[in-house]
């Protein structure tokens, strides 16, 4: 059976044996870094990641802000990432089991952040515009949207044909999303490059790209 998009299913399957993918461990520091290196994260800084799985991004960003929000569609990842804290000492990390997409989701309502991120996410999500509406609505004004997500491939990149999901991002269509939703692209960059033998058996690169985009103050008319 197909999963849905954004199913959390999936993810409850592979949560206790998510961390033991090298390669999984390396993007996401990768992209901790390539984060911290464009946002420069502060200790006044509210956090938000959407998408947070077992906390691989969260643990290297929680600790240079003030408050940090990690949401999942996925129990199970969540009580992994529970874990994590448990035992680091970090204080700052509140978890909670979130559909940010769902129109009827009001957990972070009366929230904001100065930052917002994800990893790898944004291609599990349908509606790609209603959802940079949702982030820019969270984000506070000078706040910065990062998301690191797959290039436009060919389709091949996801193991299980039945997968719901985008087939990577055009950096210049999800630029206009992203100037539709309010937020001012800062600058698009190759920070992973995926080489794998894709699910037809052939040899191929599928580059991960950081974008950051900030929500700019209303002009008003004098």
């Amino acid at each position: 059976m197909a999963d849905t998009w954004n199913s959390a299913d999936k993810f409850n399957r592979e949560a206790l044996q998510w961390d033991e993918n090298p390669q999984r461990r390396a993007v996401a520091l990768v992209v901790a870094q390539a984060i911290i290196a464009a946002v420069k994260p502060k200790k006044t800084m509210h956090a938000l990641e959407f998408g947070c799985g077992t906390g691989l991004v969260s643990m290297e960003i929680a600790p240079l802000v003030k408050t940090f929000s990690a949401i999942d569609t996925s129990q199970e990842m969540l009580a992994v990432f529970q874990e994590k804290i448990n035992t680091s000492g970090i204080t700052n990390i509140e978890t909670s089991c979130t559909d940010l997409s769902a129109s009827t989701e009001t957990a972070l309502k009366e929230k904001r952040f100065e930052l917002i991120y994800s990893s790898m996410t944004l291609h599990h999500i349908d509606d790609t515009s209603g959802f940079l509406n949702r982030l820019s609505d969270l984000l506070s004004f000078g706040g910065i949207v990062a998301l690191a997500d797959l290039d436009l491939e060919d389709g091949l990149f996801h193991d299980d044909p039945l997968e719901k999901v985008h087939q990577g991002f055009d950096r210049a269509e999800l630029a206009a999303l992203l100037q539709a939703a309010g937020l001012q692209v800062m600058s698009f960059k190759t920070i992973y490059t995926f080489n794998k033998t894709n699910r037809a058996g052939i040899a191929a690169a599928y580059p991960v790209f950081l974008v950051t985009a900030t929500k700019n103050q209303p002009v008003t008319p004098e």
